[in-house]
């Protein structure tokens, strides 16, 4: 018997919306796992920032002497006729920031291989954006030092600090979209690619080819625990650790170990077949808790897991609330008295630092990701505005990790590498001020960057009418 048709004097019934402002539709959510990178990063910048407050201010007091003494400390080790040993300012950037440069690794891995990095018109922008973000602030440093001894540090500006960037758009809120905060960290992911090879084909005095040769064979090994699908963390480690000794040895510069580890660990999903068994382990400790049986129930559920993303739980937080800290605290420390401002105001160096992290990025950025997205080689889906991209671009400009990681290997004169850190600080300084005021002011203002994929959400369709339960 069919369903009787509902009177007409029946009304329609409807969805009420209740008062407020639309609501607003992503039509790519973050991912869980980005999301979880984005929060580690906000949070590290705050202990960044305290950091390099700290270093400014113990440079700048009376007990000067003793921040300088307390990383010209050395520290190693002696077994037999080996020795090997570093001061801690060595130990924080050729040792500690290996760790930082894995977990960046870790991260292009993880995006290419299951993340957004995937899609070629996802990541034309974005990709194209860090291009103009490498080329123009390189050129614009160039423009004040082509010709002079440090015309060698046009890499300084080539890269954004992605704890600061996260930092800063985590203080927007709902306000930034999250298809932005995306763009901007695909946009870095792309530009710590960039900067790295910089640092590995211009930043390298010597090489001692057996020493690279090593490294070869280490990389090979790491290969073939891939192409193996092992899953245990501790190959990889114990690997890991060797290439960066092959890699410091070789005069390459070590972090470098750093990368190749983190884009070589297997980051695919794991096997149905290996994710199906963790029930079955499970059952059995819960019918028998004892020891060999949690034991294998733990095994079977860190195999039913990505070892990258294993990995990259463990030492992400590290990395982001005791590595890059450290960092900014052994090489913040600039001297600002008067004589050394009044250098830094008219130096080259200072000036083109601060200009090519600002400006540079600023246009770079802007101008190649907003020819990529009129060209149509990719878009921006979700709510985000030129003005959004603009604002974005102008944080950019916050190169503060890596700029001073490489004004450390660009430069041997203590006094360029001091007007380089000025200008690094003015520059990321300056570009964090001006962006935060560009997406407050322009905000929701200007069109969006993929017209059709924004706006409030369509009218929901009209519930349909039952018959009632009782006559």
């Amino acid at each position: 018997m069919s369903e009787p048709a509902p009177p007409s004097s029946f009304p329609i019934v409807r969805v009420p919306t209740r008062p407020g402002p639309p609501l607003r539709f992503q039509l790519r959510p973050v991912a869980p796992s980005l999301r979880s990178f984005l929060a580690t990063e906000a949070g590290g910048a705050v202990l960044l920032l305290a950091a390099t407050v700290v270093a400014l201010v113990w440079a700048n007091s009376a007990w000067s002497g003793a921040y300088e003494d307390l990383w010209a400390t050395t520290a190693g080790w002696h077994v037999g006729p080996w020795t090997f040993e570093m001061n801690l300012h060595e130990w924080v950037n050729d040792a500690a920031m290996a760790v930082f440069f894995l977990v960046i690794g870790l991260e292009i891995n993880r995006e290419v291989t299951t993340g957004e990095l995937r899609n070629r018109r996802t990541v034309a922008v974005p990709a194209l954006g860090a291009l103009g973000g490498l080329a123009v602030p390189a050129l614009i440093y160039l423009a004040f030092n082509a010709g002079s001894p440090a015309q060698h540090g046009w890499g300084i500006v080539m890269s954004t600090d992605t704890a600061f960037l996260v930092g800063i758009l985590a203080l927007f809120g709902p306000r930034c979209p999250d298809q932005l905060r995306l763009f901007l960290l695909t946009l870095a992911v792309v530009d710590d690619i960039g900067a790295i090879t910089v640092m590995a084909l211009f930043y390298t005095d010597d090489l001692w080819l057996p020493g690279l040769l090593v490294a070869g064979v280490l990389v090979a090994a790491l290969l073939v625990l891939r192409w193996l699908g092992v899953w245990r963390l501790t190959p990889y480690v114990l690997v890991g650790i060797a290439l960066w000794g092959a890699v410091f040895a070789s005069g390459v510069h070590a972090t470098l170990a750093g990368v190749l580890v983190g884009l070589l660990v297997p980051s695919r999903a794991a096997r149905p077949v290996d994710v199906a068994v963790v029930p079955k382990y499970a059952k059995r400790l819960a019918q028998e808790t004892t020891a060999e049986r949690e034991h294998l129930t733990e095994l079977a559920a860190r195999a039913a897991v990505p070892t990258s993303e294993r990995l990259q739980r463990v030492l992400h937080p590290w990395s982001a609330y005791v590595v890059v800290p450290v960092f900014g605290l052994a090489n913040a420390g600039v001297r600002l008295d008067a004589e050394t401002l009044r250098t830094a105001a008219t130096s080259p160096v200072t000036i083109g630092v601060a200009v090519a992290l600002v400006a540079g990025n600023a246009i770079g950025i802007f101008g190649a990701a907003t020819l990529a997205l009129r060209l149509g080689l990719g878009d921006l889906p979700g709510r985000v505005r030129y003005s959004h991209l603009l604002g974005g671009a102008i944080l950019a400009g916050i190169g503060f990790t890596i700029s001073l990681f490489i004004a450390e290997l660009a430069f041997d004169d203590e006094h360029l590498i001091e007007q380089a850190k000025i200008g690094i600080l003015a520059g990321s300084l300056v570009a964090a001020v001006l962006g935060s005021i560009a997406l407050r002011a322009f905000g929701e203002r200007w069109p969006l960057c993929s017209p059709g994929s924004g706006g409030p959400p369509p009218e929901l369709p009209p519930l349909p009418w039952r018959p009632p339960a009782t006559a």
